[in-house]
């Protein structure tokens, strides 16, 4: 049997293939609520064979939304526009559905890319970010507004309250956002972190708001509900966030019951200088996967079956997740299974569509 094919739990939840669909941020949502983009999209890709299905990066409160057009889950309003996707999409896919649930921090209020992603005042609809400390992501970037104790305990609510919510919209997991420089990614690494309270200074220190944030959720929901982490393994900059703490930030996290830790890089600063090519994540996730013993997910410019077959082969990762790679080619799990002569799930409406010479592709199908 294909390795990438194999069955694979993270907690209570069992996956029926190692193929993730990792989280990618839409810019289509209103007032944090989800639309009809979200229906389409989520709805697309749910039919793809894939074991996972990630919803994008989710702001648990207004100003943590990297743009204004970002998704959200901090009221009975994002939560009844977010259900009713869920819902459309529970008709016609069982994939297991997780959220990534985020705050942006200094990278907030932004630009949605395609007008340029640049930070925006108030006049074009933006707001006043916070942060663990008062310094922006780039010098032409305002000052965000350096967290206070009050600011935490908000925070930290708003996270389990958006996991609540997930919760209650029959959500399998949750994934706590802690990479690509937003908010807690920030109180981890010293480039960003300057504090000099019980959040700042030692590692240990600025660990302290992620794992509470952790701790929180995770106390918040049921046993079967696995809770992750996504992380940036390494700033790629000199005296910033490095593997050797991101092991020591597994441990801390395997130590307390995380279901799974998702290995990214990079996104704290613009200085950042990130080796680019296929694979080159990949060897980050293998240390963390081998050094805290945490199932692992693998993502970065993994685009070809082939190559994604070996890194489970390896043990290199316990899943791989894909992003643009998927939005690319939407049937990117169907292929791989072409591909490596394994078996995909997909909708009965989609079964007359296999080519001729793979006609066990879809499984044994009842309906001709």
């Amino acid at each position: 049997m294909s390795p990438l094919f194999t069955p694979y739990s993270i907690g209570g939840l069992t996956l029926t293939n190692r193929i993730v669909i990792a989280p990618m941020c839409q810019y289509s949502a209103r007032d944090g609520e989800a639309s009809d983009w979200h229906m389409m999209h989520l709805g697309n890709l749910a039919m793809s064979g894939a074991g996972l299905l990630i919803i994008e990066a989710t702001a648990v409160e207004p100003v943590g939304r990297i743009s204004p057009g970002d998704l959200g889950l901090w009221s009975d309003a994002t939560e009844a526009a977010l259900g009713k996707v869920v819902q459309a999409v529970r008709r016609y896919s069982a994939m297991p559905i997780a959220i990534q649930l985020a705050h942006a921090g200094r990278k907030a209020s932004t630009a949605v890319p395609w007008e340029g992603g640049r930070q925006i005042g108030a006049e074009r609809g933006g707001w006043a970010t916070v942060a663990p400390s008062a310094l922006p992501y780039s010098p032409d970037e305002a000052d965000p507004i350096a967290l206070d104790q009050a600011d935490l305990a908000r925070i930290l609510q708003g996270f389990v309250s958006a996991a609540q919510r997930a919760h209650r919209l029959g959500i399998q997991a949750i994934e706590i956002h802690a990479a690509h420089g937003y908010l807690l990614h920030q109180f981890l690494s010293p480039l960003s972190n300057m504090r000099t309270d019980e959040y700042g200074g030692s590692m240990e220190n600025r660990m302290r708001f992620p794992l509470a944030v952790f701790d929180a959720v995770t106390a918040a929901m049921p046993n079967s509900m696995p809770v992750g982490m996504r992380i940036s393994a390494t700033d790629w900059v000199e005296g910033g966030w490095n593997l050797q703490q991101s092991v020591a930030f597994g441990h801390a996290l395997r130590k307390r019951g995380c279901a799974y830790i998702h290995v990214s890089s990079g996104g704290l600063s613009p200085l950042q200088q990130i080796p680019v090519g296929p694979n080159y994540q990949v060897p980050l996730a293998e240390s963390l996967r081998t050094e805290t013993g945490l199932p692992t997910i693998a993502v970065g410019l993994i685009t070809e079956p082939d190559q994604a077959e070996a890194i489970i082969a390896k043990d290199q990762a316990d899943m791989v997740g894909l992003a643009r790679g998927i939005l690319y080619d939407p049937r990117w799990p169907w292929h791989a299974a072409a591909t490596l002569n394994a078996q995909v799930v997909a909708p009965p409406q989609y079964w007359r569509c296999q080519p001729r010479g793979l006609k066990s592709l879809f499984g044994d199908m009842t309906m001709r």
